[in-house]
């Protein structure tokens, strides 16, 4: 089933993305205060990272202006709508393990019916221990019950997510707990840095 598919994908995607991060247990029973938090990431490019962007592009080109090939390829789980200077967040439950070429998450941008891709994202249940990219810095997802629209709700525990989104009435998806995040800007510039997690130029895509 869909929803176990991607409670494990979310767990995985921590677990293996690289050795050494271990899974943090969550015994809190109230919401996060801290929903969705990126670290700046500096304008500055960090040394040695260009071969792996290089490497990214050539593999995901084909995705740049194309949702539909993207999903045709397994990014059939809309995780999130849009996020003011961000984007919509479009997972591929298939990919599991830290691979530059395949990312876990396509982060699109949408002006009238046209989409952008413009950034990659993964998961990890705690900061990963040894970086899997050069200058990495991170961000944070509250846990959060995800509804097949890509509606969300912060909420600690599963056992409290609606059956409907509160917002649009689409049926429930799945939960995850708590992660950190790692975003890059891959397919769009950003002026606060690579790996920030808000992107300045976003905001002429916020209206969809």
């Amino acid at each position: 089933m869909l929803r176990r598919t991607l409670i494990a994908v979310s767990l995985a995607l921590g677990a293996t993305l690289l050795a050494g991060a271990t899974v943090s247990s969550q015994s809190s029973s109230a919401a996060p205060a801290v929903v969705h938090r990126h670290t700046a990431g500096g304008a500055k490019f960090p040394a040695g990272l260009a071969p792996f962007l290089a490497n990214a592009r050539v593999a995901t080109a084909k995705y740049a202006t194309n949702l539909g090939r993207a999903k045709r390829d397994g990014y059939t789980v809309i995780v999130t709508r849009h996020i003011p200077d961000m984007g919509w967040h479009f997972l591929n439950p298939a990919y599991t393990k830290f691979d530059v070429t395949k990312p876990a998450i396509l982060v699109y941008a949408k002006r009238g019916a046209q989409w952008q891709l413009v950034a990659f994202e993964w998961v990890f249940p705690e900061r990963p221990t040894k970086s899997p990219l050069p200058g990495a810095t991170y961000g944070s997802f509250g846990a959060a019950c995800h509804y097949k629209d890509g509606t969300f709700v912060f909420v600690a525990a599963e056992a409290d997510c609606a059956q409907k989104s509160p917002e649009s009435g689409a049926a429930f998806g799945f939960w995850h707990p708590d992660f950190v995040t790692l975003h890059v800007w891959v397919w769009y510039p950003n002026p606060d840095g690579i790996f920030a997690g808000m992107n300045p130029l976003m905001k002429p895509f916020n209206k969809g």
